[in-house]
């Protein structure tokens, strides 16, 4: 069925909202407030009752914060939302461009020295909130009660779904394995987890708390014995407590906080994603700062995880080819709209008979729709799909042995020749990152280039990373690794990650083109040195659109690299195929 925004987003209300909440500022006696998009765990998506950032602003966009004063609202965001964020929120809020403008230099442009900053100790991190002050030392950052909560008359309910398995033939190893692997590591006496996708990893479970993400919200604490403390809502574990077995003890939320007060000896925490409150309730602890031990062996896929990655690309690649041909044939018409495509499009997944979920809203932008990054239609948004003008659609499935995510621009009637070189540029973007070899030890910081660099030498770029993590049957956006000039963690054999580099132009289209690669050891070249070598795989494989690819453009290279592209993706979907999808894909694969 059809799904628009986060519950509660509405624009028209902003004014009044804001007023409330400067109502409350004043009651505290505080002259700011944050409301970041965040919660408790720290996570990239939200609950319904956690979507404070969009209840109060109207914006929708899956990163940015506001920050409220008596006078004035700066909703900060990055260069994905730029022209999503103009769209939604009321003239009584600012767009602050971030990071160039950071939230302590326009607290301090904003207001007076001795000013009182406050912030729900829960919705921050211990990193962001020792950055703010010390930035700030001429004000007080000071931890309050949530006050959007408090003028929130309906806000929803925290989710009660059931956590679930995941079975050991899906994850390739056993719970047990992964806490007796991470504790003997622990440099404390147990470690603080927070994030949900860390939990759902290292106790082999999912659960249905956010909308499209498959994991448990709940917090956990890790002991160097291996043994689990795991903190969930009542009821919500009900179904798996064999699976969990004698080493995980089950509490109710409502008393991590108190455990938290009883901790004593080390206890390690991830400054970068533990909220301020855990810091604040950990005063009878020694508290050390340590990376989440889940992070890096999460990302790291072992060939369980790799080879349901490969069947999940495969099936979702055959279900992309039953919709792209359907579009060729039926877009021409006229009579498709944005949510014709997203509707139809998540159809076809559903065909499979292996769909859990979408792994995320579709984005489906026709047109000038196009160059909005994060675009998701609604139905007042929605716009028919014209012909002569380019269709960008970015989307994914959550199935049980994989994540997918997969962008690909269409054409619908004839391209313009700028059309056709913007598009070409973006495509060579993807071949160079695609045909990479690199030196272990090289991170995502320094192959975004590779990317960018056919746009960088027409004057163009685009301001977004060139690609993130995935999870499997996790998250689709996940860490620690991905390709963009902030990313420093070195890539290492088995890791997941997209590479999607495009172009926009606002008011007029956008541009991305979107595969899922692997990072895979590279065979010894001949002459070459003994030094240990990196290269990516291939996951996704859908045709391109060849009407869009300027072969002048191209080098030898490069045209290789595409017929190659087509020939694979023919004879790897081809079989699956029913007659008309089959015929349709011979077309689409021909060589250039």
């Amino acid at each position: 069925m059809f799904q628009t925004f986060e519950c509660s987003s509405n624009p028209e209300q902003g004014p009044s909202r804001l007023a409330a909440l400067r109502d409350q500022m004043r009651s505290h006696q505080i002259d700011a407030f944050f409301v970041p998009r965040a919660d408790a765990h720290q996570g990239e998506y939200v609950a319904a009752r956690d979507a404070r950032l969009s209840w109060l602003t109207g914006f929708t966009g899956s990163a940015g914060f506001c920050i409220a004063t008596a006078q004035t609202a700066g909703v900060f965001i990055d260069g994905r939302y730029r022209v999503q964020v103009r769209e939604q929120v009321a003239s009584d809020f600012t767009p602050v461009h971030w990071p160039e403008t950071s939230a302590a230099a326009w607290l301090k442009e904003t207001l007076a020295a001795q000013s009182i900053i406050g912030f729900d100790p829960w919705l921050h991190t211990v990193d962001e909130i020792k950055a703010l002050r010390d930035e700030l030392v001429n004000m007080t950052v000071k931890p309050v009660a949530n006050l959007v909560d408090a003028i929130w008359a309906d806000q929803p309910a925290a989710p009660t779904a059931k956590f679930f398995a995941q079975d050991l033939t899906l994850a390739g190893e056993s719970s047990a394995d992964k806490r007796a692997r991470l504790a003997a590591t622990l440099g404390a006496d147990c470690t603080i987890i927070t994030l949900p996708d860390s939990i759902a990893w290292l106790l082999n479970i999912r659960g249905a708390d956010i909308e499209r993400n498959p994991v448990p919200q709940a917090f956990a604490i890790l002991h160097n014995t291996g043994a689990v403390d795991l903190f969930a809502g009542a009821g919500k574990t009900a179904d798996i407590g064999a699976h969990l077995g004698d080493d995980i003890h089950v509490h109710d939320i409502e008393t991590f906080e108190p455990a938290l007060n009883g901790l004593t000896g080390k206890v390690q925490i991830d400054p970068k994603y533990c909220p301020e409150a855990l810091l604040l309730a950990l005063a009878n602890a020694t508290v050390r700062h340590a990376p989440d031990p889940c992070l890096l062996p999460k990302a790291i896929k072992n060939p369980t995880e790799i080879a349901g990655a490969k069947d999940a690309a495969q099936r979702d690649g055959v279900a992309m080819v039953r919709f792209l041909a359907w579009l060729d044939d039926q877009a021409p018409k006229g009579t498709l709209t944005e949510i014709d495509v997203v509707q139809k499009l998540e159809g076809f997944r559903r065909d499979t008979n292996a769909l859990r979920d979408i792994s995320f809203e579709t984005i489906c932008g026709a047109g000038p729709h196009g160059a909005i990054v994060h675009y998701r239609v609604t139905e007042e948004t929605n716009r028919a799909v014209k012909r002569d003008e380019l269709l960008l659609v970015d989307s994914g499935g959550q199935y049980v042995d994989g994540t997918t995510d997969i962008t690909r621009t269409i054409i619908v009637g004839t391209p313009s020749a700028e059309h056709r070189k913007c598009y070409t540029l973006v495509l060579q973007g993807l071949i160079a990152l695609s045909r990479a070899r690199f030196p272990q030890g090289v991170a995502g910081q320094h192959l975004d280039t590779l990317a960018r660099f056919p746009l960088w030498t027409a004057g163009l770029d685009y301001d977004h990373g060139t690609g993130h993590g995935i999870g499997s049957y996790l998250s689709v956006h996940e860490g620690p690794q991905g390709i963009s000039r902030r990313s420093a963690i070195p890539l290492e054999a088995g890791m997941i990650v997209s590479n999607e580099p495009g172009y926009y132009r606002e008011g007029a289209f956008g541009i991305r083109i979107e595969n899922l690669i692997a990072v895979v050891s590279a065979a010894p070249i001949k002459g070459g040195d003994d030094r240990d070598m990196l290269a990516f795989e291939n996951l996704t494989y859908v045709p391109l659109d060849r009407r869009l690819i300027e072969t002048k453009l191209l080098s030898q290279a490069e045209r290789d690299w595409i017929d190659g592209y087509h020939a694979a993706t023919l004879h790897r979907l081809g079989p699956d195929l029913d007659k008309d999808a089959r015929v349709w894909l011979d077309q689409a694969c021909a060589p250039l």
